[in-house]
């Protein structure tokens, strides 16, 4: 059997790491894909309605279009198709986004609640003490190990975490509460 080097095995934790952040930022730029179609559509619908409500409008009135410049249309990017809409399941493992994911519910005054999936990673690592644990795991814990995006959702939120020094990873794949 052939010994791994130091240098192989940081290469390899490292190729690792890379992979995973290839997957979540993929999941992220369609998101945003996602996204930018639903406001670019957004955007002509307020126009479209914008135009017929200053047809309507007396002539004194000055309308909002020319209180503004006229390349700010212009601005938005053109998009192709738009992609299909996520179901509340992506939405609510946030497709990447961890802090910032929504998690689909609201407040009693309409706002949004973020941060959900963080809290629960941090909760379950605060229960988990110094054992060393896999994103597998982790989302079994919380019950998000129903199909490969909500696992990468966690595995996203970890790799964030282990980013802001709030999780330690400990190898390939293993992850562990940081040290307080």
């Amino acid at each position: 059997m052939v010994s791994v080097t130091p240098k192989a095995r940081n290469i390899e934790i490292t190729a690792e790491g890379l992979q995973e952040d290839l997957a979540r930022l993929e999941i992220q730029k369609q998101a945003l894909e996602r996204e930018l179609a639903a406001v670019t559509a957004h955007l002509g619908s307020v126009q479209r309605a914008l135009s017929a409500l200053q047809a309507l409008m007396p002539e004194s009135v000055p309308s909002a279009a020319a209180a503004r410049p006229a390349d700010v249309v212009a601005e938005v990017p053109a998009t192709t198709a738009p992609a299909p809409v996520p179901t509340p399941d992506e939405v609510k493992d946030g497709a990447g986004d961890g802090d910032h994911a929504d998690d689909g519910t609201s407040d009693a005054d309409g706002s949004k609640s973020y941060g959900k999936l963080t809290e629960q990673i941090l909760a379950y690592f605060a229960e988990a003490g110094n054992k060393d644990v896999r994103a597998r795991d982790v989302a079994s814990a919380l019950g998000r190990d129903t199909d490969s995006g909500s696992i990468n959702a966690v595995r996203s939120t970890l790799d964030r975490l282990v980013g802001q020094s709030r999780v330690r990873r400990v190898g390939r794949g293993l992850y562990r509460a940081a040290k307080r």
